[in-house]
């Protein structure tokens, strides 16, 4: 029998919102207030994230404010991604639950399932790679890209080779945090006018390597002469595929009370502030 677990779709947040309402379920999890959450939602405005060790010299600020670009410090690892056309997902549950390994990178692999599925239901040739070494991966972050979906992690979801989802995992409280974007599009010109680099050269190098490395669902969909998808469509598949993959049946359900205050708390005294977002 499936497992019951919260499923809240919250719609588009500001970045602030998003990462205050991901820290406030954590929480509620963690002191047993709320069951193991699947959390789907969007950004309004669009958003630069960074990493929790990423520093924010290497963003852009003045072109952010150009474009209209949100901004904020996730508490999770990895590095600049631009929210926008896409599906963000975070999927919250206690440590010891059974089925989740205590391995960062194997729980990673066992949360990243779903996403596996939901690729494949909307007819896309996925695959979960595990890269080959340490030195493999140090060979990638060498490369000085400050783009998330440029630096992998251990188990990586790739189409024909490239990179199809960027994900990152936090562990607070006895409770494990994994969330990332599915993209339906991807604009690598804008995401690189929002990072700084030590010239024009290494950008537009750096550009190009990105370009090759990761891909968006509508770029796919194009060159296998399918129709695009939109974002509903895309919910649908993964909110599936993440069921399927944790084995658990997914309730539609809301934030409490407790968890809408918390997160109101978190938003003034943590993730809207200069404070945190410019703290490196």
């Amino acid at each position: 029998m499936s497992e019951a677990w919260r499923f809240i779709q919250s719609g588009a947040c500001s970045p602030a919102e998003n990462m205050a309402i991901d820290e406030a379920v954590l929480t509620a999890v963690s002191e047993g207030k709320a069951a193991p959450t699947v959390r789907f939602y969007g950004w309004n405005p669009p958003t630069l994230s960074i990493g929790y060790f990423q520093k924010a010299a290497e963003v852009n600020t003045e072109q952010l404010e150009r474009e209209g670009i949100g901004f904020v410090r996730r508490p999770t690892g990895g590095r600049a991604v631009l929210h926008d056309r896409e599906l963000t997902y975070s999927i919250i549950v206690p440590e010891d639950y059974p089925g989740i390994p205590r391995s960062v990178t194997e729980a990673y692999r066992v949360l990243s399932i779903g996403l596996l599925y939901g690729f494949q239901g909307l007819g896309l040739d996925a695959k979960m790679v595990q890269l080959a070494s340490e030195e493999e991966k140090q060979k990638y972050e060498s490369l000085g890209s400050a783009a998330c979906f440029d630096s992998p992690s251990w188990y990586e979801l790739v189409v024909e080779g490239r990179k199809v989802a960027g994900s990152a995992q936090t562990r607070q409280k006895n409770v494990v945090l994994q969330h990332g974007s599915i993209l339906l599009d991807l604009d690598a010109e804008q995401l690189f006018r929002l990072l700084l680099f030590k010239n024009e050269r290494l950008r537009d190098r750096l550009k190009e390597q990105f370009s090759h490395k990761a891909v968006a669902i509508n770029e796919l969909k194009r060159l296998q002469n399918q129709p695009e998808v939109d974002l509903q469509e895309v919910e649908i598949s993964f909110r599936e595929g993440i069921a399927r993959g944790l084995g658990a049946e997914l309730a539609v359900s809301e934030l409490s009370e407790w968890e809408k205050e918390l997160a109101g708390q978190l938003v003034r005294e943590k993730y809207g502030t200069e404070q945190w977002n410019l703290r490196r």
